[in-house]
């Protein structure tokens, strides 16, 4: 992994959090406690800020850009699926972006909401909480129903089981 200071903005990195050893946190980025970054992910706070809460995990080939005057806020227990790309939008709290999903400037995102994948979120969309949003453009199609809420939160306890076993693996292939 690489810590990037960039113009006087350095990444603050909770000692919890895990970073596959080729991602790139660049700048004004905060990893909240517990969460995760994975393989050949890019998280860039060069113009402006990026928080990630905690327990969120931002998983492979993900990318992750506050854009001067937007800045990007992930809140607790997400999944920012593979390739996903955040840029300058707002993310609620267990809330699942779905493979390949693209959230644009200024789009909110609420609390407990999925976006499927593919899905593409429009420059200033406002996403309430607990919504299906699924297409391009991403629309709300109906309500996140219990058992997808329950999908969601099984998956992100598997992985934070996972990244704390490949932050194991990680440490011992550094330290050899």
């Amino acid at each position: 992994m690489s810590l990037v200071e960039f113009d006087g903005r350095r990444p603050k990195v909770d000692p919890s959090v895990f970073l596959a050893p080729d991602s790139w946190i660049i700048g004004d980025v905060t990893l909240g406690e517990g969460a995760g970054v994975w393989t050949g992910s890019i998280i860039r706070g060069d113009d402006d800020r990026v928080v990630i809460g905690a327990r969120s995990m931002v998983l492979e080939n993900s990318f992750i850009e506050a854009p001067a005057g937007s800045p990007v806020e992930v809140g607790e227990e997400t999944i920012i699926s593979h390739g996903a790309i955040l840029h300058g939008s707002r993310i609620g709290s267990r809330v699942l972006i779905g493979i390949g999903a693209i959230v644009l400037d200024g789009a909110v995102v609420g609390d407990g909401s999925i976006v499927g994948s593919g899905a593409l979120v429009p420059p200033g969309s406002m996403i309430p909480e607990g919504k299906l949003v699924l297409g391009v453009p991403g629309k709300p199609v109906r309500d996140v129903g219990e058992a997808e809420r329950g999908m969601v939160s099984a998956e992100l306890e598997r992985l934070i089981r996972k990244s704390e076993k490949y932050r194991a693996i990680y440490s011992r292939i550094r330290g050899a």
